[in-house]
């Protein structure tokens, strides 16, 4: 017997009276979790190629694009802005302050709190990458036909959206008033 707690996750293991389960390399190349994976490595292939000599991955524009829409945003918030897990945007964070691109400054109430800005040479290189960023996104749904982007996307936003809670870093977007 196994008892579950909140901690505890239940084992895998083999279904009773079952024939095992054999699945195909075939099968898990045409599964939708397969797909998707390999999709985000070509987007980020394509990204990196066209945006290649800028030195900014797709994490670290998507971040200064909200810091640069939401200057003095903390990395807690700038998590839920671009749905990455906070533990691992304290890295990005980091390299990004490295390079130049963004400023912490400590808030004025609770010293613990960095607030983000993004620096001059950061708005210089976000203007610099625009043009490759949008090659990019062409690229990524280029070999679909035109007449059937607009329901991937559509699509595409409809899992995302519906599987949001799901995510180890929910996108909890901010809406103006």
């Amino acid at each position: 017997m196994v008892l579950i707690t909140k901690t505890m996750r239940v084992a895998c293991t083999p279904p009773l009276n079952r024939r095992p389960f054999a699945v195909s390399m075939d099968e898990i190349y045409a599964r939708p979790g397969h797909l998707i994976r390999r999709a985000q490595q070509i987007a980020v292939a394509i990204f990196m190629e066209e945006t290649a000599g800028c030195d900014v991955t797709p994490v670290q524009y998507a971040a200064l694009v909200a810091i640069r829409e939401h200057p003095d945003v903390d990395a807690t918030r700038l998590s839920a802005l671009i749905a990455f897990d906070r533990s691992t945007l304290g890295r990005v964070l980091d390299i990004l302050e490295r390079k130049g691109l963004m400023l912490r400054r400590a808030a004025g109430n609770d010293r613990r709190v960095k607030l983000l800005r993004v620096t001059e040479a950061a708005v210089a290189r976000l203007n610099t990458m625009a043009p490759g960023v949008e090659r990019a996104q062409a690229r990524i749904l280029g070999p679909l036909p035109p007449g059937q982007r607009a329901a991937f996307m559509r699509a595409l936003e409809r899992i995302v959206l519906t599987n949001n809670a799901l995510s180890r870093a929910p996108l909890v977007a901010v809406v103006e008033e």
